[in-house]
């Protein structure tokens, strides 16, 4: 399925593809599988019920690479508002940004300006700012701005790919911070030479990062990780490791997405497995929606039954 892949994460920098798909009514009812819409109302609506089964949340507006510093200002004052609704709705609810939604791509100063008034916000509220990897170009920066904003307020986190080739470098260069780690195994098109291009390697990488994190020494510096995969075998592997070396549930939680491995989630929650689960809204999920088809062959199949359906 490796040119599947490839095919979808081309296609999801497609701007015409992203106009032609965007008007298509079986489009919209598969990407309802991994969004319950597209207003903040919509996610926190999710978040109710998902609390409800006993399940934490993370929310996340989708849009990325913005062009006009007006519009990084807005996602700012967005996410403000965002708290405010967190609170109001009592949800265990954390937010989730991307640092070019802040203005990077435009002014790293001010995109710093604007991350700094979320993580601030943040230790008013009690919660948590996770900041989103992007691709392999933006790593540097996005890691500068984490220890910039770490150095403020232990409420940020960072997402690592575990995918590319530097970050088990990355990972070693944060932990005297005691880091909040959200790991996942990566989305976006990358060549091999900077991504394990095989998934069992990328399995294996990641299986080795997530117990560096939850091992004795990463957890006296007060790191955290998020272990962020719908991967089943490579989740119990993960809990085999935490049950035998007994990590306490302090040190970690379990982290999927929205529509994705129902049926593990309800387990999950079931047995009392600390369980947050990202959920995205917004108008601009076109690139974000290609990423999730790449991701598993069978969300494809469920777009082509649409399809047939519809």
């Amino acid at each position: 399925m490796g040119l599947m892949r490839d095919a979808l994460l081309a296609a999801s920098q497609s701007a015409w593809l992203r106009q032609e798909a965007t008007r298509r009514a079986f489009v919209r009812r598969s990407v309802a599988r991994f969004m319950p819409g597209e207003g903040l109302e919509d996610a926190l609506g999710a978040a109710v019920r998902l609390r409800e089964q006993g399940i934490a949340t993370i929310l996340t507006r989708l849009g990325e690479n913005l062009t006009d510093a007006r519009d990084a200002d807005e996602v700012t004052d967005h996410y403000r508002r965002v708290f405010d609704a967190i609170t109001a709705a009592g949800v265990d609810a954390q937010i989730s940004i991307k640092p070019t939604q802040l203005g990077l791509d435009l002014d790293p100063g001010r995109c710093f300006r604007n991350l700094r008034a979320l993580v601030e916000r943040a230790g008013v509220a009690g919660n948590r700012v996770w900041i989103d990897m992007e691709g392999s170009d933006y790593v540097d920066a996005t890691l500068d701005l984490f220890r910039q904003a770490r150095e403020l307020s232990p409420r940020v986190g960072v997402c690592l790919q575990a995918y590319l080739h530097r970050t088990p470098a990355d990972l070693e260069a944060l932990l005297h911070l005691g880091p909040a780690i959200r790991l996942v195994k990566g989305a976006y098109k990358e060549p091999a030479a900077r991504a394990l291009p095989r998934k069992r390697d990328v399995d294996e990488r990641f299986f080795v990062l997530a117990t560096r994190l939850l091992g004795e020494e990463a957890r006296r510096t007060g790191a955290f990780l998020g272990v962020a995969t719908h991967d089943p075998r490579l989740l119990e592997r993960v809990r085999a490791f935490v049950a035998a070396n007994e990590v306490p549930a302090a040190a970690y939680e379990y982290e999927m997405l929205y529509g994705i491995q129902r049926p593990l989630q309800a387990r999950l929650a079931a047995e009392g497995t600390r369980l947050r689960v990202l959920i995205s809204y917004g108008e601009y999920w076109f690139p974000w929606y290609m990423r999730r088809l790449a991701e598993r062959p069978a969300n494809v199949w469920f777009v082509a039954k649409s399809l047939v359906s519809g």
